[in-house]
C-alpha cells in the first residue's frame, strides 16, 4: 500500500494503488468513483477476494506476420497497470495466466489481427491481457468480446518507441453479462496509439481506460461509441496522465441511449503534471437521448499543474434529436423511422469510420440500426 492511502487524495495522482485486493476498502456506492454505478449488479466483482470461474475463451484469427498470441505465466510480463481499485486488484490476483499479444519490432502490416474473446457463462471470472508492440511497428489489433460472462479483466498495452498502434475493442456481450474492465496504455517516445472502444452489449459494462507516457512526443487518441437500451448501464472512464513534455492526447466519446432506465456514464479525467510542459490535450463527450426514461451522465475534468502548455480544453453536450434535421429529411419524402436512423448513423459516422476493418464497420452500423428498429424508432 502506498503512503498516499493515509489521507484522502487531493489530486488524481494521489490515490491508493496496490496489487492486494484486501488493502482496498469495501465499496458502498457512496464513493466518488462508484456513485454512478449500480454496485449490486457487480456482485462478487466487488465483494470477492478471489475469482475462480473460467475465463472467456480466446480465438485468434489469421494473424499477420510478426504478430503472435500465446498464454504465458503472469511472471513473464512486467505489469503496466498498478491496480487502483478492488476490481483491478481482483483481476490481477485471480487471473491464472496472461494472454500475451506480441508484435515484433519493425512489423508493418495493413492486415488487422482479429482476436475473438467469447464468454462461456458460469461463475464470475478474471482475465488479463498484455499487448506488447515493438519499436517502429505499425499494426491494427481488434479484440471482439461476446458471449456470456461476469468478468473482471485488465488489459495492459505497451507501445514501443516510434510505434503506431490502432487498437479496437468491441463489447457485444449477451444481455445478462457484467464486465468491469481496466485498460492501461503506456506510450513510448514518438509513439502513437489510436484506441476505438465500442460498447453495445451487456447488462452492466464499466470500462476504465488510462494513458501514461514513457517518452516525449507520445500521441494518444481515445475514441468511444456506445449505445444503451432499456435497463442497460454502460459506463466509461478515462484518465490521461501527462507527466512527460511535448505529448498530445485527444478523447472523443459519443453515446446514444433509449428505453426506460437506460443509463450511460462518461467521466473523462486529464491530469497535466508540472513536468508536462508543451502538452496539447482536448476531450469531448456527446450524448443523444432517444426516448424518455433514459439518463446520460457526463463529467469532464481537467487538472493542470503548469501553465507552459500548447493547449487544453474539454466539452460535453447531451440532448435529444435535432428536430430541424429530422424535419428536413422528412420534408424530402423520407419516412420518420428511416430519417431517425439516418440521424443516428450520422451521429456515429465519424467514430465508426475510425475502425479500419470494413466488415466490422458494417456489422456495427447494422447493429445500431437494428436497435432503433426494435424500439420502433
Amino acid at each position: 500500500m502506498t503512503t498516499e492511502a493515509l489521507a484522502p487524495p487531493s489530486t488524481k495522482s494521489q490515490v491508493l494503488r496496490s496489487f492486494d485486493v484486501t488493502e482496498f476498502p469495501a465499496v458502498n456506492g457512496l464513493e466518488e468513483e462508484w456513485r454512478f454505478t449500480p454496485i449490486k449488479r457487480l456482485g462478487s466483482l466487488i465483494t470477492a477476494t478471489t475469482l475462480t470461474g473460467a475465463a472467456p475463451g480466446l480465438t485468434p484469427g489469421d494473424l499477420p506476420a510478426g504478430v503472435s498470441v500465446t498464454q504465458v505465466d503472469a511472471g513473464k510480463v512486467d505489469p503496466v497497470l498498478t491496480p487502483f481499485d478492488r476490481v483491478s486488484a481482483l483481476a490481477f490476483g485471480s487471473a491464472a495466466a496472461v494472454t500475451l499479444i506480441d508484435v515484433a519490432a519493425d512489423t508493418v502490416s495493413d492486415v488487422p489481427a482479429v482476436i475473438k474473446v467469447v464468454g462461456q457463462g458460469g461463475e464470475a471470472a478474471a482475465a488479463r491481457t498484455y499487448v506488447r508492440v515493438g519499436n517502429f511497428a505499425r499494426v491494427t489489433i481488434v479484440l471482439e468480446q461476446s458471449g456470456t460472462a461476469t468478468l473482471a479483466d485488465n488489459i495492459e498495452v505497451v507501445i514501443g518507441d516510434s510505434a503506431n498502434l490502432t487498437f479496437v475493442t468491441t463489447t457485444e456481450w449477451d444481455a445478462e453479462s457484467v464486465q468491469a474492465q481496466h485498460l492501461k496504455f503506456r506510450v513510448g517516445k514518438d509513439a502513437r496509439v489510436q484506441h476505438v472502444q465500442v460498447s453495445l452489449g451487456g447488462s452492466l459494462v464499466r470500462q476504465f481506460a488510462s494513458v501514461e507516457y514513457a517518452g516525449r512526443g507520445g500521441d494518444a487518441e481515445l475514441w468511444g461509441l456506445y449505445f444503451a437500451d432499456a435497463g442497460q448501464h454502460i459506463e466509461h472512464r478515462q484518465l490521461v496522465d501527462h507527466s512527460v513534455s511535448d505529448c498530445r492526447s485527444y478523447v472523443g466519446y459519443r453515446g446514444a441511449l433509449q428505453g426506460d432506465s437506460a443509463h450511460t456514464v462518461w467521466v473523462g479525467d486529464v491530469l497535466i503534471r508540472a513536468t508536462a510542459t508543451g502538452t496539447e490535450t482536448y476531450e469531448i463527450n456527446r450524448n443523444l437521448v432517444l426516448s424518455d426514461g433514459a439518463r446520460a451522465d457526463s463529467v469532464p475534468n481537467l487538472e493542470i499543474e503548469t501553465g507552459e502548455i500548447v493547449g487544453a480544453g474539454h466539452a460535453s453536450a447531451t440532448g435529444r434529436f435535432d428536430e430541424e434535421q429530422l424535419f428536413y429529411l422528412m420534408a424530402r419524402g423520407i419516412p420518420e423511422s428511416e430519417a431517425r436512423k439516418l440521424v443516428v448513423r450520422g451521429f456515429f459516422a465519424e467514430l465508426i469510420n475510425k475502425i479500419p476493418v470494413e466488415e466490422l464497420r458494417e456489422r456495427l452500423g447494422d447493429a445500431i440500426e437494428g436497435r432503433l428498429a426494435e424500439a420502433g424508432a
